[in-house]
């Protein structure tokens, strides 16, 4: 069983198809756990995994690194489950159809993303550069009352590898296409009895993935450089001291976005919305020609890995962001009390280009983040418990603008000028009381509650200066691409205010008839605070979640698995994001309610010792029951819709359909974005030994994802439509096992679905805009573990 134990696929939860090396689940400082067994931290103590009654995916360090796993984006290649949005330079992240569709500073993240502890909640921040993992902790479902920041939909946990009591080395140097050179590492140095210091890092250099022939350059490269130094004592029975420190910076040219300008020659809907396929007048009854572009198929025409770029060239995004973060946990013998705490300032300074001729110009972003955590937990015959408080604080300042380059020159002036400026300073704090107990009724049969009281308020400035669009005694007429020395007077000068309180539950049973099955059920509830945009306020977001699954280990040394879970959110006032005027930015309705369920079944077959097949299968239903909102819209020229001339709302938020008779669009029916009904994944290893010459391995792992829509409309040109993607490695380890060289190839379809699709009406401008995913890549490897 040895081979097979060395190299298997471990199914944790129950949709996560992911491969991991049980003996790299642990860190350095951790305990040697059973071959089988994958222990993971999600409730908080060391658990097998199967044991745990949360739908859960992990990913070992090991092969985070063998998939090229350095961020977010890149971290679906092996949790499938997840599905990022990159927009530009925003990230975010969605779980079972739930996620946060806006980069609003006053807009939280609906799934929690924690590095050992540390609540990450920016859309910007989320693209720092990840490594030296230990492993991955993929949670679906709400969470709270556990442990730190509440969300809606779930939680990613990273978990750093921690400084063991050995001298030890590890590192990757790999080289692909792209002229990707990837070079990660880290060495630990024991202190004596009492701990260890540990400094690793990360160096990424890569051309873009996007040819832009108006210009003759690529966009979406990268240049990052990470280090973080580590530090983990036990100076005395009981203590347990964990501390780090971490630097990233990266300086990128950020991946243009494909895009099709409906107000080119010929391009335009014209007439009746009927000089060119796809459109659909909104509003008949209202005056004016107003279309929306609802079965166009520009989309099927773009070629994803090559395109023009917007006038305005490629841009540049420099972030540097400098982390200190750490724990202490006493063991008083009946009880453990772990404070974890956490501080981040991030600085950011990016030029993005927009089509057709914009550049959104951010001078000042700069986030201070804090959190703090204080949890007691205990066990007894009876009882597993835990009670704890959270407080997270965050500071924002931002200035930044859209600028349009000419011409034509009466809009902005020769030099262009600026559609919008702001600068917001926002506050935000959030503290919490929480707990949960298992209630051990016997041997088989545990009873779960949980309970957790969420306090957050939310405070700005906002000073929005509008636009200067054929406006020539504005300030922001005829700057040029610059930081404006004077933005004159604001059109709007806010102060801003929300606060919102839940108490938010958790009950739960579990099963377990014999060791190895688990069958579990709960009811959950999830919040999302309310917020403010430059218009008003929206409310807090809802999720009451129901779910049951089965768990269960079989074979002589439990080598096999079969998982099985369903669930059913009822989702109520999702916060939805739609750009409707670009004076006053993104603007955040409250879809009244949204219906998701879903089942979820993995299962990992140990076929010989040296063979592993694993599978997954997700199926999910989501469905907006209500969502009242405004809708951009193409005005034809000369037909009178277009207020003031070009400028302000270019939006229908009443429908007049027939006289006399209005009412507010209702996107019900629609489906949530980024939502494929269908994820299905295939995985084989095969361990080839070879005596003393070691062994091979040769892996193949594969994602089928059916069609899905990349914005709330759900137009045709906004439809990814489904694909696969399928990755190969071939490794060999010579015999010691002290280091390994892989060759690779990902995504061998060489597939770029949409992780960004949207409709945009800006000033004079109607748009349609993608980005997408990576394309193939494929390279050398040289690992090495002393």
């Amino acid at each position: 069983m040895r081979l097979f134990c060395i190299k298997t696929i471990l199914l944790c939860g129950a949709a996560g198809l992911v491969p991991l090396n049980p003996a790299m689940a642990q860190s350095e400082a951790g305990e040697t756990a059973d071959e089988n067994v994958i222990i993971v931290t999600a409730q908080n103590r060391s658990q097998n995994v199967q044991d745990v009654p949360i739908a859960i995916s992990v990913i070992g360090g090991n092969e985070l690194k063998s998939a090229g796993v350095t961020d977010l984006l890149t971290l679906q290649r092996v949790a499938p489950v997840l599905q990022i949005v990159n927009d530009t330079v925003q990230t975010r992240v969605t779980v079972r159809g739930v996620g946060s569709n806006s980069n609003d500073e006053a807009q939280d993240q609906a799934i929690a993303i924690n590095i050992d502890g540390e609540y990450i909640n920016r859309p910007t921040v989320l693209n720092a550069a990840l490594f030296d993992l230990d492993r991955v902790e993929v949670l679906r479902g709400p969470q709270g009352t556990l442990y730190g920041r509440n969300a809606t939909g779930g939680a990613v946990n990273f978990i750093t590898r921690k400084p063991g009591s050995a001298l030890a080395a590890n590192g990757s140097v790999s080289y692909g296409n792209f002229n990707h050179v990837l070079a990660e590492g880290g060495l630990t140095v024991p202190l004596g009895d009492i701990g260890g210091i540990r400094a690793a890092g990360i160096y990424s250099k890569r051309d873009g993935y996007n040819f832009h022939p108006n210009v003759n350059l690529r966009s979406g490269d990268d240049n990052t450089w990470g280090g973080r130094v580590s530090l983990r004592l036990e100076p005395a029975a009981g203590l347990k001291i964990n501390a780090a420190v971490e630097r990233v910076e990266q300086d990128l040219r950020v991946p243009a976005q494909a895009f099709f300008n409906f107000n080119a020659p010929g391009n335009s809907p014209g007439a009746g919305c009927a000089a060119n396929p796809g459109f659909v007048e909104i509003a008949p009854a209202v005056p004016g020609t107003q279309c929306i572009p609802v079965n166009t198929t520009n989309l099927a025409r773009v070629n994803r890995s090559v395109y023009d770029a917007p006038t305005t060239g490629v841009g540049n995004n420099t972030q540097n962001s400098t982390a200190a973060r750490g724990s202490i946990a006493y063991d008083f013998g009946g009880a453990t009390l772990t404070y974890i705490g956490g501080y981040r300032e991030t600085d950011r300074g990016s030029a993005v280009p927009l089509s057709p001729g914009y550049r959104f110009n951010t001078y000042i972003d700069t986030i201070k983040t804090n959190s703090h955590e204080v949890r007691l937990n205990g066990e007894s015959d009876l009882l597993v418990w835990q009670a704890g408080g959270f407080y997270f604080n965050e500071k924002l300042e931002v200035e930044r603008g859209l600028y349009r380059s000419p011409p034509p020159p009466f809009l902005l002036g020769a030099n262009g000028g600026y559609v919008n400026y702001f600068q917001r300073s926002v506050s935000s704090r959030s503290w919490a009381l929480f707990g949960q107990t298992d209630v051990k009724l016997s041997d088989k049969v545990t009873l779960v509650g949980g309970l957790r009281y969420t306090d957050d308020k939310r405070t700005a400035r906002y000073r929005d200066y509008g636009g200067a669009i054929a406006n020539p005694t504005n300030p922001l007429f005829n700057t040029g691409s610059v930081r404006p020395a004077n933005p004159g007077t604001p059109l709007r000068n806010l102060s801003l205010g929300s606060n919102a309180d839940k108490l938010t539950w958790l009950a739960g049973i579990n099963y377990k008839p014999d060791p190895d099955t688990l069958i579990y059920g709960k009811v959950s509830t999830g919040f999302k605070a309310g917020g403010f945009d430059s218009v008003g306020q929206y409310a807090p977001e809802t999720n009451t979640a129901y779910e049951a699954g089965l768990k269960k280990s079989f074979g002589e040394t439990a080598q096999h698995t079969f998982n099985l879970a369903g669930f059913y959110y009822d989702y109520r006032d999702l916060q939805v994001g739609v750009l409707l005027d670009t004076t006053k930015g993104s603007q955040i309705f409250n879809a009244g309610k949204a219906v998701i369920w879903g089942v979820e079944a993995e299962a990992r077959i140990a076929l010989s010792d040296n063979d592993t097949f694993s599978a997954t299968v997700n199926y999910l239903n989501a469905e907006y029951k209500q969502l009242l909102t405004a809708i951009p819209v193409f005005c034809v020229a000369g037909t009178g819709c277009r207020p003031g001339g070009g400028n302000g709302e270019l939006t229908v938020g009443n429908l007049e359909t027939s006289p006399g008779v209005i009412t507010q669009p209702d996107l019900a029916g629609n489906t949530p974005p980024m939502t494929p009904t269908w994820t299905i994944t295939l995985g084989y290893d095969k361990v080839i030994p070879l005596g003393t010459a070691g062994s091979l391995t040769a892996s193949v792992f594969s994602t089928f994802k059916s069609s899905y829509f990349g914005d709330v409309f759900n137009y045709r040109d906004s439809r990814q439509t489904a694909f696969t993607q399928t990755d190969l490695s071939l490794t060999w380890t010579p015999e010691n096992k002290r280091w390994n060289l892989q060759g690779f190839v990902r995504n061998i379809e060489n597939s770029r679905p949409l992780t960004y699709a949207g409709f945009t009406v800006a000033g004079p401008d109607d748009i349609y805009n993608w980005q997408f995913s990576p394309p193939r890549t494929y390279g050398v490897r040289l690992s090495f573990d002393f």
